[in-house]
């Protein structure tokens, strides 16, 4: 047969372990399903009744060699399921003082490296440090990394399965790297249908400086096998410092290699232990707004209603 295949939505995570890959899937998808399920009832029940239709990339665990403990996340993950939307306390968190200053400071690190060390968290500091790792490609580690979303998008390519590839945080630049070094190739010619980046690190003038790529110019700086990208930014999401990367990118456009490019912004509400985390995945992927952007995308590629 020659027509198209199953829709797939193909999720790769950012930095630090994740739970194992069936646990971890489970919960991403428990949270995909519940957002669905308040805008799209049918688009959902399509989805979670073919368990191929929704798959990730588990590249973490090759990364740090461990697995995080789900049962620490497992009460949040529920909580964040369980309610609809931020409340006041949520935006007023996202929005506070202290986190614009902390952006605002972060902005300065971007612009002026040098800085980085004296401004840099504990937190941050990790995730500089396992960034360093990626982009060093310590031990042919990034190598590894991008060979499995490749070997997926093949797979996928393969059976004529429209792409909806979701990219949180790091995941974005991994997703990135791949797709330009698929599309430099010359080799392979799959196309993914919509790119949608989460709490992305794109916009960062560090990272972009860095990526696949960055060296050359016109179309050989971009990756050519995106048909549209689409991002999204928590408001208060530090990861995500420029909350729109179509300014960014906006040659992808000119150039013709990309029919749409959108940036959309959204609250998000997880909270671990009581402590509100507006980066984190499940908060982007029971969002609302998530759930349409799915839903219409679903809806373009599968047959909905009927026997």
């Amino acid at each position: 047969m020659s027509g198209a295949g199953d829709p797939l939505i193909l999720y790769i995570p950012g930095l630090l372990p994740k739970p194992e890959p069936e646990i971890h899937r489970d919960a991403l998808l428990r949270c995909v399903l519940a957002g669905l399920r308040r805008q799209d009832e049918e688009v959902a029940r399509r989805i979670e009744s073919n368990p191929a239709n929704f798959d990730i990339v588990s590249w973490t665990y090759n990364f740090y060699g461990v697995h995080r403990d789900f049962e620490i996340d497992r009460t949040a993950v529920d909580a964040v399921i369980e309610k609809p939307a931020a409340d006041k306390q949520d935006v007023a968190e996202a929005t506070s003082l202290q986190r614009r200053f902390t952006r605002w400071l972060y902005h300065l690190g971007d612009l002026l490296p040098f800085l980085i060390p004296h401004i840099a968290s504990e937190r941050m500091e990790v995730h500089l440090r396992d960034l360093r790792r990626y982009l060093q490609n310590d031990n042919g580690i990034a190598d590894h990394t991008r060979g499995m979303l490749k070997l997926r998008l093949r797979a996928a390519s393969e059976g004529n399965q429209p792409v909806l590839l979701i990219a949180h945080s790091m995941g974005s630049v991994i997703a990135y790297d791949s797709l330009w070094e698929l599309s430099a190739s010359g080799r392979d010619h799959l196309r993914v249908d919509m790119l949608l980046t989460m709490g992305s690190p794109l916009g960062q003038r560090y990272m972009q400086k860095r990526l696949r790529g960055a060296g050359k110019t016109g179309y050989e700086r971009y990756p050519s096998n995106i048909r549209r990208w689409k991002n999204m930014a928590a408001i208060g999401d530090l990861t995500a410092l420029n909350p729109a990367l179509a300014d960014d990118f906006e040659e992808m456009l000119e150039l013709g290699l990309l029919e749409s490019f959108e940036d959309e912004t959204m609250l998000t509400h997880f909270r671990l232990e009581g402590s509100l985390n507006v980066h984190a995945e499940y908060g982007y992927l029971v969002n609302a707004r998530t759930a349409r952007t799915i839903s219409e995308w679903w809806r373009g590629h599968a047959s909905i209603g009927g026997a």
